[in-house]
Parts: C-alpha cells; structure tokens; sequence
C-alpha cells in the first residue's frame, strides 16, 4: 500500500507556525515586564513572512470531478 502525501508542505507549515507563536508570545511577554529586551519590530518581519509562505505553500484543495 502506498501512502501519499497531499501536502508536503504541511508539517513544516505547522512547526513554522508553533515556533513564531512561541516567539511572538515570548516577545509579548518581554514587552509587558521588561521592555528594553523586547524586539517587537522582529516579531511582526516573522508574521508577516509566515502568513505570506502559508499563503504560497498552505493547504490547497484537490477537486474530485
């Protein structure tokens, strides 16, 4: 039985997405306690390049006809 990936992409996606969010939240938190170690500026450069590759690489749907 051969087993088929539908989205290589997927897995990376997801491990991409935890690890910004992790930082992201980490960021916030430096932000709210100690501001003068927080990079904030950073935090948003990744956000927007994970939502850009989701965009180009995300889930894309198969149309059984």
């Amino acid at each position: 039985m051969k087993t088929t990936i539908n989205n290589q992409y997927a897995s990376s996606s997801n491990a991409l997405i935890f690890f910004v969010s992790m930082l992201v939240g980490y960021n916030i938190y430096q932000e709210v306690f100690h501001p003068e170690k927080a990079d904030l500026i950073l935090c948003v450069i990744m956000v927007a390049l994970t939502a850009i590759s989701i965009q180009k690489y995300g889930e894309k749907t198969k149309e059984k006809g």
